[in-house]
């Protein structure tokens, strides 16, 4: 029962883990960008590839009505781009953008900026991204994940332990193939139904829109969910094939070899919908999570088979058959488990910087409490087994076996007995029996009692185990650390240090004059950038200067001050050759000159990534 001990540190990959949720890299035009001209498109760049709805775009105008915009592409036939087409003549304002998509891994993922086109506005529409999520459609989503993966590996973990591990009676193992069957049958079948809602963050009514079932049926998620109902009709007609066989005792490479490749094909329909479809190397990726899945059903669903196995017998050979399987389950388990790990956590940071690595750190919790069950497991297992050689140790033998009989030939009839000698014999023969019987009854109570032991240990086990399950339903639906981490890089980080991409620094020189300046970097990374700042009067509107400048300086490498070769082009300035070197928190000064005496001086730290 190791095994359920190590399996936890596999489950570290989540069941598949890798960089997954799509994170915004970039938007054109950039968030809070004020562009003298109005665009004719917008486009978002996000960290991997991303699936489109028929209303991932909303674009709102300064007085919140919506535009109305051509429908939702890749740009240039890139699957990690999205965008829209804007029409021509856009007003001057703020207009609001609002976004939603599905990322690879078949999760939704919303946001939104604002772009302005002339000035900004003194008002624009509320920034919404819609709904993230419905509490409701949520909740029976997850509820129905989680029932589908305990039925796989029920299903899947008790028909390997009938191949695998040989009970001598298999008809206990009957029930919770068909319990492991429906439920997977009736989970997948939800899943599919909330595949519209969960997307669109509606609630569960809006399943009964047949136009947005159409819809997911031809979505990669919805048809990885078909191809999983069509499989368990070829399963449903195997394991009843496979039932007849055992009763007849009939088994067969053939079998077993088409039980390995259902169970494979259901284990993909996991693999190729979530974390591991995308994000780097996503062929080792699925085939990790591939049998990362096939090893935990054979460890979880075994278990359950053999506290069922446990009720009915104490067979020894089993027992010892399901450790070696379980062993070689686990094995798989940890090597599958690290890689997933390292490609869905990134950097040791992010273990307890985000909410992905927190719900790791909560499954290592766990690994301690399983392998402390797991140590009892072991040691009621090896007791079984040394009673049970114990039992079967020479000199048990009947008196009847201890005759002699003659070489070749019909037998002699024994001769009779003196009177006396019968007597004694038959005395002596009742005290044998007796003793026997004496001895088998202790035999019995003692394995009785190992096999409670057991059968409570292992239920303890299934039971810690199922927790672990649950904690990695809500990890496979969790921002990975890598993503986390790349997606933080667009954000406003915490301690004052502005991104890097659209900065807006307000001045004042006294009554002469008071105003913002807004300066975008792009793409705000270490290398080439293009600048772009713009200066606003007290009212918002444009405002000329005579002079900006604009230096950067990195003060913990001592780098700086790199001046940027602003010029002016009639409204805003602009530098097409900024290089930034290195990343860290570098501080932006700004001098803005307002008359021939007249300047100031502002400055901001920002944070430029590589």
């Amino acid at each position: 029962m190791l095994l359920g001990a190590v399996l936890v540190l596999l489950l570290l990959g989540g069941a598949g883990p890798a960089a997954a949720h799509a994170a915004l890299g970039s938007t054109d035009p950039a968030d809070g960008a004020v562009l003298q001209r109005a665009p004719g498109h917008v486009t978002l760049t996000f960290s991997e590839s991303v699936g489109l709805r028929d209303d991932s775009f909303r674009v709102l105008d300064p007085g919140g009505h919506r535009v109305r915009t051509g429908a939702a592409g890749h740009a240039d036939g890139r699957s990690d781009t999205a965008g829209v087409a804007l029409p021509d003549g856009l007003g001057e304002g703020t207009y609001t953008v609002a976004w939603r998509v599905v990322s690879a891994d078949s999760h939704p993922v919303s946001g939104a900026f604002t772009f302005s086109v002339g000035k900004p506005s003194q008002t624009s529409a509320p920034v919404d991204t819609g709904p993230t999520e419905d509490p409701l459609t949520a909740t029976l989503h997850k509820l129905a994940r989680y029932l589908a993966y305990l039925a796989a590996a029920l299903l899947i973990g008790t028909a390997a332990f009938a191949a695998l591990c040989r009970p001598p009676d298999p008809a206990p193992l009957r029930r919770p193939l068909v319990a492991g069957w429906w439920t997977l049958l009736a989970a997948t079948v939800a899943l599919l139904v909330l595949r519209a809602p969960y997307e669109a963050g509606t609630g569960p009514s809006s399943a009964l829109d047949a136009e947005a079932l159409a819809d997911t049926l031809t979505a990669r998620p919805g048809v990885l969910l078909l191809i999983r109902l069509a499989l368990l009709a070829p399963v449903a007609v195997f394991l009843v094939r496979a039932s007849r066989a055992d009763r007849r005792g009939e088994r067969t490479p053939l079998a077993g070899a088409v039980g390995t490749a259902l169970a494979v094909g259901l284990a993909l329909t996991w693999a190729a919908a979530e974390h591991a479809s995308a994000g780097v190397q996503v062929p080792l990726a699925i085939t990790s999570s591939t049998l990362h899945l096939l090893a935990t059903a054979v460890w979880l669903g075994g278990l359950t088979a053999l506290i069922l196995t446990l009720r009915a017998t104490a067979d020894a050979a089993t027992v010892a058959r399901f450790s070696r399987v379980a062993f070689a389950a686990v094995t798989v388990l940890v090597t599958t488990g690290v890689y997933q790990s390292w490609r869905g956590l990134g950097s040791w940071q992010a273990l307890t910087g985000t909410t992905y690595g927190r719900l790791l750190l909560v499954k290592v919790l766990l690994v301690a409490v399983l392998l402390a069950v797991a140590a009892v497991s072991r040691r009621w297992t090896t007791a079984l087994a040394t009673a049970a050689l114990a039992v079967r140790e020479p000199g048990r033998t009947t008196l009847r076996e201890r005759i002699p009989q003659p070489a070749g030939g019909p037998p002699e009839p024994e001769p009779e007995p003196p009177a006396t000698a019968t007597a004694t014999t038959a005395t002596d023969a009742a005290d044998t029996t007796d003793t026997t019987d004496t001895t088998d009854t202790a035999d019995t109570v003692a394995q009785a009692a190992l096999r409670r032991g057991l059968r409570r240990s292992v239920l303890a086990e299934a039971a810690v185990a199922a927790v672990v399950l649950a904690v990695t339903t809500v990890l496979t639906a969790t921002l990975p650390g890598r993503a986390a981490e790349e997606a933080a890089r667009t954000a406003v980080p915490a301690g004052g240090v502005l991104p890097a991409s659209v900065t807006t620094i307000p001045f004042e020189i006294g009554m002469a004059a008071r105003g913002t300046v807004q300066i975008t970097l792009d793409p705000g990374r270490t290398g080439d950038n293009a600048v772009q700042a713009v200066v606003f009067g007290p009212d918002g509107s444009l405002a000329a200067v005579p002079e900006l400048r604009l230096s950067f300086t990195l003060p913990d490498k001592d780098v700086g001050p790199i001046e940027a070769d602003l010029v002016d082009r009639g409204g805003y300035w602009s530098a097409n050759t900024l290089t930034l070197p290195l990343p860290g928190v570098w501080t932006m000064k700004a001098t803005v000159r307002v008359s021939e005496v007249d300047q100031v001086s502002e400055q901001r730290r920002i944070r430029i990534v590589s």
